[in-house]
């Protein structure tokens, strides 16, 4: 007797990728994206279906009620570790049955799919095919087997460990590769949560990542509420950002959006509410550097979505982590920072400009953080600065304000660009954008802050730091 069809309806794709792929008798199908017109289609030759809810009940009570009635054996489980009990009394089979299906979802991957589809096909309509318990799955680990240069930067690659059993993980792939390309070996690691590990664990995963000069982080922030569609299973919103911090790298947040290329870049928004403050508002909190959109969720032709990485962004993201940490191979002495205060509109008074903030306090604090850490600030001294004074005397030196700019001070700039330089920038830039840029504010370098041959910066240098303010848009 064959093993009975199974009907998995989850919130979490990376469920239904790995029931699709795991060779037992599913169909599958995300009840975020169903009507309750579209059940009766695919109850047909169902014997057992397994309801799996991220948000709890409320997320699909109708669907949950249209089950019920429709007398197919029931099992109703809630997206956590932990069981949902309102969840569960809503299956029609015994709650032993419902609890170690859940158990067989957590651990998750495609063997445990499998397993679960005999357990079930046993259980509920003794079919005798015979099953496998579920089977522990890694919390956190290595992705892949990637080559490494001791001689190289080290960028560490985090992303979800649903991702990593549902096998959904051809954007860190993509992202590895062109953190290769640039230079740097890729140390893709997958992790579910840093809260849940235990202590050793923790810091086996620490160590794991300690070669890392630089991070990228796929996963959402410390602290945020789980995406129905994002993740999948497990405390995953967990995500500890003191657990990172104790590395003392920078973490880059490479956002792995929850809508289509077509839709990030048909829209004037590009990205949506959720993207907005998930993987940028409160990644920012945590500390995070944010990068750019790199991945996109593409619906495959059997209608589960996988996540898919564009190259030309992810080779942005892999060249701004790669830089980050081959910079952390540099003796602060040796770097070159500069601070940049904001500027608009271009006017005097808006130089350092943040609403709430003490902007020339914040910077002297900051010159004072660099010379503890080394770095080379010519003749200042921090400790003898007055953060008004400092402002003044940047904008005696020239700002931006063309009512108060004179050839001299734009003679005598610490900072000078060559023309040629930001022309061939300029030629970088997609040509719609260069269009634009041209229709509003002239073909470069255009007649502003331009002297000779070089366009003018106004800024102050301090050995191998640089205070500066914003260019205007439009600059050149």
């Amino acid at each position: 007797m064959a093993l009975a069809r199974v009907l998995l309806l989850s919130t979490a794709d990376t469920d239904l990728l790995a029931a699709r792929d795991c060779g037992a008798n599913y169909a599958v199908a995300n009840p975020a994206r169903l009507t309750e017109a579209d059940l009766p289609a695919l109850l047909d030759g169902v014997a057992v279906v397994v309801v799996r809810l991220l948000g709890g009940l409320r997320a699909w009570s109708t669907g949950v009620e249209s089950l019920r009635r429709s007398g197919v054996p029931l099992v109703c489980l809630g997206g956590e570790a932990s069981p949902d009990a309102e969840l569960m009394a809503q299956s029609t089979v015994p709650a032993g049955v419902a609890a170690q299906a859940l158990a067989y979802l957590v651990e998750g991957g495609r063997a445990n799919l499998r397993e679960l589809a005999g357990f079930l096909s046993d259980t509920i309509l003794l079919t005798g095919e015979g099953f496998a318990p579920p089977a522990a799955t890694p919390m956190y680990g290595r992705h892949g087997d990637r080559a490494y240069d001791a001689h190289r930067p080290t960028v560490g690659i985090l992303f979800y460990r649903a991702h990593e059993l549902a096998g959904n993980t051809a954007f860190v792939d993509t992202l590895a590769d062109a953190v290769e390309a640039a230079g740097a070996n890729a140390l893709p690691v997958f992790c579910g949560s840093l809260r849940a590990l235990p202590r050793d664990d923790a810091a086996a995963l620490r160590a794991l990542l300690a070669p890392c000069g630089a991070l990228v982080a796929t996963v959402l922030a410390a602290g945020g509420a789980i995406a129905a569609d994002a993740s999948a299973g497990g405390d995953e919103d967990a995500w500890d950002a003191g657990a990172l911090a104790e590395l003392d790298v920078p973490v880059l947040q490479g956002l792995v959006l929850t809508s289509s290329r077509a839709t990030w870049a048909g829209s004037n928004a590009a990205l949506t509410p959720m993207d907005a403050g998930m993987q940028v508002a409160i990644p920012e909190f945590d500390g995070r550097l944010i990068g750019v959109p790199f991945s996109f969720k593409e619906t495959g032709s059997d209608g589960i979505p996988v996540y898919a990485a564009d190259p030309e962004r992810a080779a942005r993201v892999a060249g701004t982590a790669t830089r980050l940490a081959t910079l952390r191979q540099v003796p602060p002495a040796d770097r070159k920072l500069a601070i940049v205060l904001s500027s608009y509109p271009t006017k005097h008074s808006r130089v350092g400009n943040a609403v709430g903030l003490d902007t020339p306090a914040s910077a002297v604090a900051l010159f004072g953080a660099l010379a503890a850490q080394g770095y080379d600030l010519g003749d200042l001294d921090p400790s003898t600065v007055d953060g008004d004074a400092l402002v003044h005397r940047l904008i005696a030196a020239g700002g931006h304000d063309v009512e108060w700019l004179t050839e001299e001070q734009m003679g005598q700039a610490a900072i000078r660009m060559p023309s040629a330089m930001y022309r061939e920038w300029f030629d970088e830039l997609p040509e719609p954008l260069r269009d634009g840029m041209a229709e509003h504010w002239g073909v470069p370098p255009g007649q502003l802050y331009v002297d000779g041959d070089e366009i003018y910066v106004a800024a102050l240098r301090f050995g191998n730091v640089v205070l500066m303010i914003q260019p205007p848009r439009g600059f050149g």
